[in-house]
């Protein structure tokens, strides 16, 4: 499936130096009458990202690498630490959190967890409408199209309960909850791992088909390269909690600069590859991670450099690599020229 990039393609969502710590262990009386430093993990740190109006942008790495992290803190569930969103044009900030959350959704990872099995289909989506303005017949509306534009009856699911339905028909529910307010933004977290296989492409012809219908901008928090391949418009590839590389899909795929997403593609099966090339070593401790580029203990390309200096994002060609092979300029925008 081929996706393009608008050519003039505006800002929805901008970060800057976005960090977020979490307090490793907690920390009693104890701990504090002794003075014990604490210790924090950076489960993501310094990220400088882009995302388009309207675009499908999928964020890729290994588990623990920092990606629902972002997901999270893009969606206003969690607070930076250090850095700042920009949502639109407008810093997101406490003064305007509630008009920027009333035009952002998620669809988490499993669906069995994130609807309430106390309430009905009907009573979930109806919740989530509370805070935003409209009469019940209005909201009521909102339900019945949002219900039939992901392929079901709410006259027939309207009343049942999660456990009534399938793995596939929950995740459908979810989706329902998320685009019954019409937002701008939604971030998809891992939307088909909780799936059969059978069901995942059905699910991801669906995310294509709202996003086509409603112009949905969407961030595919995903592991899967195939699935990303598949839905996205621009690749972004995370490493203990930094980016290392972002570029469109097509350059990704078949041109990938950094030494850690070429890793990953290598582990992806093809009807070429007969023999799979996982990434070698440990993933880092973000409680603990490398000095320099995280990345350099696992390297084969690994340079005296990048044991002690932090590459930023700077343009290589089409693409923005983190990596010393490529030493350029610094930039601070995760989108090309060409996509403002």
């Amino acid at each position: 499936m081929e996706r393009t990039i608008l050519g003039e393609q505006q800002s929805l969502i901008k970060t800057t130096g976005l960090t977020k710590t979490f307090l490793a262990s907690k920390r009693g009386l104890l701990e504090s009458l002794s003075r014990k430093p604490a210790s924090y993990v950076r489960a993501v740190d310094r990220v400088q990202l882009e995302i388009g109006k309207r675009e499908i942008l999928a964020l890729v790495g290994e588990s623990g690498s920092g990606k629902t992290t972002l997901g999270l803190l893009l969606c206003t569930l969690e607070n930076p630490t250090l850095g700042d969103i920009y949502f639109d044009g407008e810093k997101v900030q406490k003064s305007n959190l509630k008009k920027a959350r009333r035009k952002i959704q998620m669809v988490f990872q499993n669906p069995t967890d994130s609807l309430d099995p106390r309430m009905n289909v009907r009573s979930i989506i109806m919740e989530g409408l509370q805070k935003f303005p409209g009469d019940k017949e209005k909201k009521q509306r909102q339900f019945e199209d949002s219900m039939k534009a992901v392929g079901l009856d709410p006259m027939e699911f309207g009343q049942r309960r999660p456990r009534d339905l399938s793995g596939g028909q929950k995740q459908r529910v979810a989706i329902a909850r998320a685009i019954a307010s019409n937002p701008e933004f939604i971030v998809l977290d891992e939307p088909t791992s909780a799936l059969d296989a059978s069901i995942q492409a059905q699910v991801l012809n669906l995310l294509v088909g709202l996003h086509d219908k409603y112009g949905f901008t969407y961030l595919l928090i995903t592991h899967n390269i195939a699935v990303a391949r598949f839905i996205s418009d621009r690749v972004a590839v995370m490493y203990a909690g930094r980016l290392v590389e972002v570029g469109s899909t097509d350059e990704i795929m078949t041109a990938p600069k950094h030494p850690y997403t070429q890793a990953l593609l290598k582990s992806v099966p093809t009807l070429e590859t007969k023999e799979l090339q996982p990434p070698t070593g440990e993933t880092p401790s973000l409680l603990n991670p490398p000095s320099g580029c995280r990345y350099h203990p696992r390297c084969p390309y690994a340079m005296e450099i990048c044991k002690t200096t932090d590459p930023e994002l700077s343009r290589v060609e089409n693409s923005l690599v983190a990596c010393w092979l490529y030493p350029a300029p610094r930039v601070v925008s995760s989108m090309s020229s060409s996509e403002k």
